[in-house]
């Protein structure tokens, strides 16, 4: 029979997958903007032109204090965001490592003729999202309530320069309301492809998640995701199980005796690329999306 403390490991890593899962698919279809007002301003957030309009002001003025610039450099790139996106859509920003840090914005420059980029959209029909309320440590929490502030969704995606503009060749959902940190990119020791490591703080679990994007059929195609994550009861990390393109993982099971908790054992998930899900080596009944 299982003991008590494998049950509660079992259940750590069940409410991880659940909230991450929850979070980013149970949001309600409607709902309307709302229209707010503090201390007889109006809410920006509830006013998609005056948003925009700050904006394009905000973006003005930067470029006015840019020094040397090139085409298709971020400055343009936050111009085509705002000129051919919905509403209330933002190019992020890495969160600060200091308070006075000078804002990043969360692009990767490839081959000086693609930008890899991390878009956030506000849902459809509710309050803009503000940035400041999606990127951090404390706004991890925003997946536990996202409604009041608007929900974000994220995406990875990949511009093409051409002419001094822009064309978007692929977007990739990232499974995350909140608590962006950075992104970069990384090569696999496996077989030296390249990926682009998206990681999100995981305040609930004190710990951080990992959204990893392979480039298994190259750039110009849509990325395979793979989600790792570490914390004080639960791990997940990048393996190679049956040697081929894609990347498998393990999936830690850890003990709790009341006193301490410590890995007791691991388990492997290897991609199935007809089911396209991963597939627990040990019950093959248990799959997971990425």
């Amino acid at each position: 029979m299982m003991n008590k403390s494998m049950l509660r490991m079992k259940q750590s890593i069940t409410i991880l997958l659940l909230s991450i899962s929850l979070s980013f698919f149970s949001c309600d279809d409607g709902g309307e903007r709302l229209k707010e007002k503090k201390n007889g301003i109006e809410d920006v957030a509830s006013n998609p032109e005056k948003d925009a309009e700050i904006q394009r002001t905000n973006l003005e003025h930067r470029k006015k204090l840019a020094g040397e610039r090139f085409p298709c450099d971020t400055l343009s790139l936050v111009d085509f965001v705002l000129s051919n996106y919905p509403e209330g859509t933002y190019l992020v920003d890495f969160d600060k490592t200091l308070t006075y840090n000078i804002p990043r914005s969360a692009v990767i420059y490839y081959d000086k003729k693609y930008v890899l980029g991390v878009i956030a959209k506000s849902r459809e029909g509710e309050r803009l999202v503000e940035v400041k309320n999606i990127i951090g440590y404390d706004q991890s929490f925003i997946d536990l309530d996202s409604t009041d502030l608007g929900t974000a969704f994220f995406y990875f995606t990949l511009f093409q320069c051409r002419e001094e503009s822009f064309k978007v060749i692929w977007e990739s959902p990232i499974p995350s309301h909140g608590g962006f940190n950075n992104m970069s990119l990384h090569k696999w020791k496996f077989n030296n492809s390249e990926y682009v490591k998206v990681n999100f703080h995981y305040a609930q679990g004190i710990g951080h998640i990992d959204y990893n994007y392979f480039f298994v059929d190259g750039l110009n195609s849509k990325p395979h995701l793979l989600m790792t994550y570490e914390g004080i009861n639960f791990k997940r990390i990048i393996a190679s199980l049956n040697e081929d393109k894609y990347p498998d993982y393990y999936e830690y099971l850890y003990y709790d005796s009341g006193s301490q908790v410590f890995p007791k054992d691991s388990i492997g998930f290897i991609w199935n690329s007809e089911e396209k899900v991963y597939v627990n080596t040990r019950n093959k009944k248990q799959t997971r999306l990425y």
